[in-house]
């Protein structure tokens, strides 16, 4: 049998989620809007789709979210702001975003794991696109390396 899901510690987990997600709105619509250069076209197209997909992200969030009874937050989570809009530095940034998502989600998986399938394949779900876009952002950062 398994044990009792902490409700109030996954609602915690999915308003930290929330938070990073509605950042990673902000954060890749400001790269969108910020990148120049000769690889301009593709990587707007790359930042808008990674808006995209965490406005996605948050939206699922909440709702598992309210599910569960909780408020979602209204924060979003700190961007920090460099001020230096080269390209290299954008997918470095982006790659460190990617990596805290991942923790974030690997903190919920901890906290549902043998507790609810549901949760779990989730978070499984959301690790693995994360993941997902740490390859694409390496392979892309291997230029400047």
């Amino acid at each position: 049998m398994s044990a009792a899901i902490d409700e109030d510690g996954v609602i915690n987990a999915l308003n930290r989620i929330l938070e990073a997600e509605l950042s990673g709105v902000v954060r890749y619509t400001h790269y969108s809007l910020m990148i120049s250069g000769p690889h301009r076209i593709p990587l707007v197209s790359f930042m808008k789709a990674q808006a995209s997909e965490s406005l996605l992200h948050a939206q699922q969030v909440g709702e598992i979210l309210t599910g569960f009874g909780g408020h979602p937050s209204t924060a979003i989570a700190a961007i920090e702001e460099s001020n230096e809009h080269g390209i290299e530095q954008i997918l470095r940034e982006s790659l460190d975003h990617e990596l805290h998502a991942v923790e974030l989600y690997r903190q919920l998986l901890q906290l549902v794991s043998d507790r609810s399938v549901f949760l779990e394949e989730f978070a499984r779900g959301l690790i693995a696109a994360e993941e997902e876009h740490q390859f694409e952002l390496r392979k892309m950062l291997r230029d400047y390396a």
